[in-house]
């Protein structure tokens, strides 16, 4: 009886070590995946292909998920692949994010911006906020037909520089406490740092109307989180191409949210546009 217990103890230590382990066998496999991918998409289009996608990942040996956004750590990254990069070589930047830190962004659009081969921004789904303000720096954006870009106004905490100015223009200064003026002035500040650097962005590629649309995307003439879809951006003069590869679809998928929760899409993984055309 003891032998039993002594190896059903074993197992279920056993049973209780691989799982713990298990996530971190299916992260390297992703990566191997993913690095995989991204050389074939390389060696296909002679370039080097750089990655700024942010999900929710299971991390460590218990699987807790973490958000991320663009942040100092990401601009040291990226801006270090684009130094291990011959002058002449294209770059191509596979962005899907929510946005994040201005300061990080800034640094990775200069960093694009000095590179003298040519840089495309491939954005397969979306590239909110500090990630248009990188595609902007790009000499092609490439975005899914469906895919979204949004503005670039500067948020203060959670609220954005221009409605600040908004409110505090239609009040009575005298009616207005100190701490409010102090951030208004600092949201003023704010939006022409923002609209100056865009306008900087944009020039060489829209030497006509560069400061028309650093003002549209800049001066808080939407919300925040307004989807700039490839209509849209068009219409507001910025070239865009649909043109986007299938690897790139492909490299998305090897990115896919992570959880154990039952999935709210479901559907047969066929493309039945391939398997359509192979029936004819």
């Amino acid at each position: 009886m003891g032998d039993l217990f002594t190896i059903i103890f074993q197992i279920f230590w056993m049973v209780l070590i691989i799982s713990s382990f298990a996530p971190l066998f299916k992260s390297m496999s992703l990566h191997s995946s993913r690095d995989g991918l991204i050389r074939a998409i390389e060696k296909k289009r002679g370039s080097r292909v750089i990655t700024l996608i942010h999900r929710e990942e299971s991390i460590n040996f218990f699987g807790l998920p973490i958000r991320r956004y663009i942040d100092i750590e990401d601009s040291e990254e990226l801006i270090r692949a684009i130094k291990m990069t011959p002058n002449d070589m294209p770059i191509d930047l596979i962005i899907h994010t929510p946005g994040g830190l201005v300061l990080a962004a800034e640094q990775i659009a200069n960093a694009l911006k000095k590179h003298k081969g040519k840089v495309t921004v491939f954005v397969p789904h979306y590239a909110m906020s500090g990630g248009t303000l990188i595609a902007l720096a790009a000499d092609e954006i490439v975005m899914d037909e469906n895919a979204v870009l949004g503005p670039i106004d500067p948020q203060l905490g959670q609220y954005p520089a221009a409605s600040i100015l908004s409110v505090v223009e239609k009040k009575d200064i005298n009616e207005i406490d100190d701490q409010t003026l102090i951030l208004a002035d600092v949201a003023e500040k704010a939006m022409k740092q923002m609209k100056e650097y865009a306008t900087n962005l944009l020039k060489e590629k829209y030497e006509e109307n560069a400061e028309e649309l650093a003002d549209k995307l800049v001066s808080g003439y939407w919300t925040h989180d307004y989807p700039i879809t490839v209509e849209k951006a068009r219409e507001l003069g910025l070239k865009v191409s649909t043109d986007m590869p299938n690897e790139i679809y492909l490299l998305m998928s090897l990115y896919k949210q992570s959880g154990k929760r039952r999935p709210s899409v479901n559907y047969v993984p066929v493309d039945y546009r391939v398997f359509k055309d192979n029936q004819k």
